[in-house]
């Protein structure tokens, strides 16, 4: 059957769209059910609507969420872009994490909203471009990276097990000075550590020793990302990157987050030129996958990272300094 030219014409023409993510002290985020006045009705989604001419992606989300929920965002962040074709358009989705608001949500422009966990959401259906958006919300602020190289492996078990009993819930082992069969005892060792918590580890570059431990996923070097033409069929997949190439190839391979650095000079990374926070926020912006900083960076840059499109910050010494 010939395709209707009006209907091609409009999904070739890509529609930006302001997108809030309200998430409250929990984690839990805001969805709402479209009208049935309009396409896709009754399925739920992250508010949010089309920027008018000469609007701001920022300018456009305040409308628009005071416009469907009658409440004033005070405080928002970029996060990640996603570029969707559904029958009827293409939208560029410029996803905001909104973490406070002025006053009492009021669904206006929608049937119902509600507060759902990303990692266990309730409601249905969703709309098809939000299984990505929601898996990206799941990830935890911090991604600490092992650092029994400087500490030991007795220092740094005690200092992890204090980790995961507070608050630690995504770790990536990483040690290129020790033997193999030593790295494999410590991810056994780490692995049967973090279940009770329900933490997930991640084996830096070694694909096969992660299935082997049954490790939560890989963490990709930037020359691994380069070459491979196939996610590993891991649950979690992090990749390594130092610019907008590897960027561009971690997302096309499919990774769930990325590691964008350094920041700052490093003892682990010497002689690589820091990017800084502008040069890393130039990057960052329009990522289809959620960017954690690396480099130098300490929990007290975490609003820094956030304010520069960072989904979190990933620390060596920075993890463990307590």
């Amino acid at each position: 059957m010939p395709q209707n030219p009006a209907v091609s014409d409009k999904r070739d023409t890509i529609v930006d769209v302001a997108v809030a993510v309200l998430q409250r002290a929990d984690g839990s985020v805001l969805l709402a059910r479209r009208p049935k006045n309009k396409v896709y009705a009754g399925y739920w989604e992250f508010p949010g609507g089309k920027l008018e001419p000469g609007e701001t992606p920022l300018e456009a989300l305040h409308r628009e969420i005071r416009e469907e929920l009658s409440v004033q965002i005070t405080r928002a962040h970029p996060w990640i872009t996603r570029i969707f074709t559904y029958p009827h358009a293409t939208v560029r989705l410029l996803f905001f994490r909104v973490s406070a608001w002025e006053g009492e949500l009021d669904a206006v422009e929608h049937e119902a909203v509600a507060w759902e966990r990303p990692n266990s959401v309730k409601v249905a259906p969703m709309l098809p471009a939000n299984g990505p958006v929601l898996r990206g919300l799941a990830l935890p602020a911090e991604y600490a990276i092992s650092h029994v190289g400087g500490l030991g492996i007795d220092a740094f078990l005690q200092k992890l097990r204090r980790r995961l009993n507070a608050d630690l819930r995504l770790v990536q082992l990483r040690e290129p000075g020790l033997p193999s069969d030593e790295f494999e005892r410590l991810s056994r060792q780490v692995l049967k550590l973090a279940r009770p918590s329900g933490a997930k580890v991640l084996i830096n570059g070694d694909v096969g020793l992660a299935h082997r431990v049954g490790a939560d996923g890989v963490h990709l070097t930037a020359r691994q990302v380069s070459r491979l033409n196939d996610r590993p069929d891991l649950p979690l997949v992090g990749a390594s990157c130092h610019g907008i190439e590897e960027l561009r190839a971690a997302e096309q391979l499919g990774a769930d987050f990325a590691v964008l650095g350094p920041i700052r000079p490093t003892p682990s990374h010497p002689g690589r030129n820091a990017m800084g926070w502008r040069g890393f926020e130039a990057i960052a912006q329009g990522s289809a996958i959620p960017i954690y900083a690396l480099g130098g960076v300490m929990p007290e840059d975490l609003e820094t990272a956030w304010s520069r499109g960072a989904h979190g910050v990933a620390m060596i010494r920075g993890a463990w300094k307590n």
